[in-house]
């Protein structure tokens, strides 16, 4: 286990998925997840654990090393950013997205924080996780990464559309 892992699991504690039915349903709505096939998606439900949050505690803090993917099983996760001392809250996530994926992969510190807004529940993916697809599975690998580099050009588009906008008032 990496030290980011051991800090996040002393922070909270993680715990196996007992049965893949309890979270098939939210897997199918993960756009990081489409296009697995049921033993891919099998493979996968065995790397993954669940974390409980209350209304606002932290799930990781801007700055911090990535060290896990995160989806929304249940409640709700804000992304908020410290623009010059003022929490500016950048995005919510809703049950069925994920988030924390781009930071993972692109080995970035976090540029923001992620704040339970209610009780939330998380399906969490670790890097070491990850990693281990790659020997297992190197198909399954290849979906995943691929699925989050469009996740992460999704979202960039995105970003840039809404620039634009405020490009084009001024």
């Amino acid at each position: 286990m990496s030290n980011e892992e051991k800090q996040f699991d002393r922070e909270k504690q993680l715990s196996p998925f007992l049965d893949i039915e309890d979270i098939l349903p939210i897997l199918s709505k993960i756009s990081i997840f489409a296009g697995l096939s049921t033993k891919q998606l099998d493979t996968l439900f065995r790397l993954l654990e669940k974390a409980h949050y209350k209304a606002g505690e932290n799930v990781f803090n801007e700055g911090e090393k990535p060290s896990h993917i995160y989806i929304v099983q249940s409640g709700s996760v804000k992304l908020v950013v410290n623009a010059k001392q003022t929490p500016l809250e950048l995005i919510v996530f809703e049950e069925g997205q994920c988030f924390g994926e781009t930071s993972m992969i692109g080995i970035q510190p976090h540029a923001a924080s992620a704040i339970s807004v209610g009780d939330t529940e998380l399906i969490v993916l670790s890097r070491e996780a990850l990693l281990s697809v790659f020997k297992i599975d190197l198909e399954l690998f290849s979906i995943l990464i691929l699925n989050i580099a469009r996740e992460a050009c999704r979202r960039l588009h995105k970003t840039d559309e809404i620039l634009m906008h405020y490009v084009l008032r001024k």
